[in-house]
């Protein structure tokens, strides 16, 4: 199988609420990097697959992070979303997020130049 990602993934277990329109489901994140999330998947899941969704990731410091994405593929229990665009009042908390959790920083500062 060829590694398609090109941003590091890092996997922690911090609570995720997924919005669309006016459904939230309340979930657990599994893992997480600059272009996409992974969570596990709720028992009742009705969500319109093609409609945009809200990530509002509850982390450590009490601070919320909002990520707006797409979801791309469901499996084994687990939703992958793709991340279309980070805004300004979030991509220092997610880079926050991500350096605390690899052992090479200047990685993740790379990859946020690279996305531009």
């Amino acid at each position: 199988m060829i590694e398609r990602r090109q941003c590091t993934r890092i996997k922690i277990d911090l609570p995720v609420e997924v919005q669309q329109g006016g459904s939230v489901w309340k979930q657990r994140l599994i893992d997480i990097s600059l272009s996409g999330v992974a969570t596990d998947q709720p028992d009742v899941w009705d969500a319109q697959y093609n409609e945009p969704f809200t990530l509002l990731i509850q982390l450590d410091d009490g601070d919320e992070l909002e990520l707006h994405a797409y979801l791309q593929h469901v499996e084994s229990g687990r939703l992958g979303f793709s991340v279309q665009h980070v805004d300004r009042e979030n991509i220092e908390p997610l880079r926050r997020l991500l350096e605390d959790h690899v052992d090479d920083p200047a990685v993740i500062a790379e990859e946020i130049k690279r996305l531009g």
